[in-house]
């Protein structure tokens, strides 16, 4: 919806929304948070240029910021003190918020974790996380949408795709018809499904399902000001969330487009990376979920027109961050589609073009 957003300043815009209500498998399902924690360089840059808009968007846009302060608590056991090395390095690279902390830092920010022995022995705090308001933003970007020349039609899943005269025509399960001379493929998992649909070579997309649980904290525990948790390597994260913690085990597993949903190993597994990490237990998951991460091959979201087909433009492969690149890909998008200028902010953080172009991918295989 960022890009649909920033186009309709100056362009008809129309979105098809495959589903009843925006937002049902991608923003609806994320943790809600911005970090500089995941990612590779090219990620880390995109989260950098999107940090202003979340923080003081434009007046007209929203009187209010998109995020709350919320700092980060990267921590490693003893296998992976040399991988929190590394990310303190990247990270360090786009923030100036980084701090190293002892373990008596560590406990007074979070309690319950497991530290010395073969627990946490070494942690890196950024306090310039910040906890998204996915759901604000999301309108927002759909009102943008709406009150710039542009519309949103929910329930509106693309059974065919044509090019004729110049111009993509698209067609509904319900009937409805309509045509544009440039056709962007935002449909996330389900984006190499709509290219085979318009006969355009797939960038190999591959989509991955991560597990979330939500608990509740020990009796007499407050969580609320604690930070996000995550482990040097990606195999746990928590996060306080309405008074209950939200934890994965950030899983990958491989997974066709569908409505993801978690599956007991998965659920069994974050519970058991809840002990692994900290003294707390979970006695009983209040709530559970699972959603689908799309990558292509070198895991860079990826923006721009197909070099096989006029005026099909890919908008895919945001992987986990699509919501704290947002801002970055709309600035992307706009320029890519319009032939304007790309954003200076982005070239002076080290991101080019050809990073995210589809011309890198050649059957999901990165060209040399």
């Amino acid at each position: 919806m960022s890009a649909a957003a920033g186009l309709s300043r100056n362009a008809r815009v129309v979105v098809l929304e495959a589903e009843l209500a925006l937002g049902y498998h991608s923003s609806g399902r994320s943790a809600t948070y911005y970090h500089f924690g995941i990612g590779n360089r090219a990620v880390r840059a995109m989260t950098a240029y999107s940090r202003e808009f979340f923080e003081q968007p434009p007046g007209d846009f929203s009187d209010q910021p998109f995020c709350r302060p919320t700092p980060a608590l990267f921590v490693a056991r003893p296998t992976m003190v040399e991988a929190l090395a590394g990310l303190e390095t990247e990270m360090r690279l786009f923030t100036n918020t980084i701090e190293r902390i002892d373990e008596k830092g560590m406990l007074a920010m979070v309690p319950v974790l497991k530290t010395g022995g073969e627990g946490i022995v070494e942690g890196v705090v950024d306090y310039g996380g910040r906890r998204l308001d996915a759901d604000r933003l999301l309108q927002a970007y759909a009102r943008r949408v709406k009150h710039g020349k542009g519309e949103t039609v929910t329930g509106a899943r693309v059974v065919c795709i044509e090019y004729k005269a110049g111009l993509w025509q698209v067609t509904t399960e319900r009937g409805q018809q309509y045509a544009a001379p440039v056709l962007i493929n935002a449909a996330g998992a389900w984006a190499d499904h709509v290219g085979r649909l318009a006969g355009v070579r797939q960038l190999g997309l591959e989509p991955k399902r991560r597990t979330v649980i939500m608990f509740d904290p020990p009796h007499g525990i407050g969580a609320s000001e604690w930070p996000f948790v995550k482990a040097a390597v990606d195999d746990f994260y928590m996060i306080p969330e309405s008074g209950r913690i939200l934890a994965s085990p950030v899983d990958e597993v491989d997974s066709p487009p569908t409505d993801a949903q978690p599956e007991e190993y998965d659920l069994a597994l974050a519970a058991w990376k809840v002990e692994e990490y900290t003294t707390m237990t979970v006695p009983r998951i209040q709530h559970r979920w699972a959603g689908l991460r799309s990558f292509v091959s070198d895991r860079v979201p990826t923006a721009g027109f197909a070099p096989d087909a006029d005026g099909f433009f890919w908008l895919a492969g945001q992987g986990g961050y699509g919501l704290q690149t947002a801002p970055a890909m709309a600035a992307i998008v706009s320029a890519l589609v319009t032939g304007g200028p790309w954003p200076e902010g982005l070239a002076s953080l080290g991101l080019t073009p050809d990073q995210v172009l589809p011309d890198r991918l050649v059957g999901g295989e990165v060209s040399l």
